[in-house]
């Protein structure tokens, strides 16, 4: 087991928006995370790379225990180091260029020498296609390249999991499609990944696993064959017609 997370809560404003998650990861595991809008995804997917702060819950993570509301900042940087988080809007630098975009973290943050850094940065970024446009700047990109890029930037750190929220959310249509493939290209090869998404082909057809949440819990879970084909909860069935309809 990679990951576990146990008693996850969080609440904004006297607002309970996570109200008691578990999740079990398995190294090599891709799961979908679904659910409707405002079902607590996102708040999930950061409070367990510490980027919300949870007000309980317990992470163990490569058999190291971690507490999610009162973890020391020496333990959040130590597991960072083992977890890359992909972001809606990509957070890319705009006045640095690809490149640059994707070695500063191993410069700064890891204290890598450059040659070094670059290495593994060309390599990551040949690894999603885009080793051709090192010395483009974030606004000569298109939405599926410039996601591309910080998906190169996450892969250049080595992680043992790679957290997703939404990768395609910000994009239009017809540029889903690189993104999603260079998704698939990692699962293929076995990185672990928890992926906040819409994308009911990718959570049906790509990932192993699907969670699906509404209201700040966790409603179903599951292979992911079995939950589109043989979903167990009146309300997942009701998700999935409502989604999928006749393409089921």
């Amino acid at each position: 087991m990679m990951l576990e997370v146990k008693g996850l809560k969080k609440a904004f404003e006297g607002k309970e928006i996570l109200k008691g998650i578990d999740l079990t990861v398995n190294k090599g595991d891709v799961v979908a995370i679904l659910g409707p809008s405002g079902s607590g995804k996102t708040t999930m997917l950061r409070c367990l790379n510490f980027l919300e702060r949870a007000d309980e819950g317990r992470l163990i993570f490569d058999g190291e225990p971690f507490d999610l509301h009162l973890a020391e900042k020496k333990e959040i940087a130590r597991l960072r180091k083992k977890t890359a988080f992909v972001f809606q809007n990509y957070n890319l630098f705009l006045n640095k260029t690809v490149l640059q975009n994707v070695t500063i973290g191993l410069t700064t943050a890891r204290k890598m020498k450059h040659e070094e850094a670059k290495a593994l940065a060309v390599n990551a970024l040949r690894k999603v296609g885009m080793a051709d446009r090192l010395d483009s700047y974030p606004q000569q990109l298109s939405g599926g390249q410039q996601q591309r890029v910080a998906i190169a930037r996450g892969l250049a750190t080595n992680p043992e999991i790679i957290y997703f929220d939404e990768p395609t959310s910000a994009l239009d249509p017809e540029l889903i499609g690189e993104v999603l493939s260079v998704m698939r290209d990692l699962a293929e090869e076995g990185m672990t990944m928890l992926v906040v998404t819409h994308e009911m082909d990718f959570a049906r057809n790509v990932s192993n696993k699907v969670l699906f949440m509404e209201g700040g819990n966790v409603i179903e879970s599951g292979p992911a064959k079995e939950f589109f084909e043989n979903p167990k909860e009146q309300r997942t069935r009701e998700f999935i017609n409502t989604i999928l309809g006749d393409k089921l």
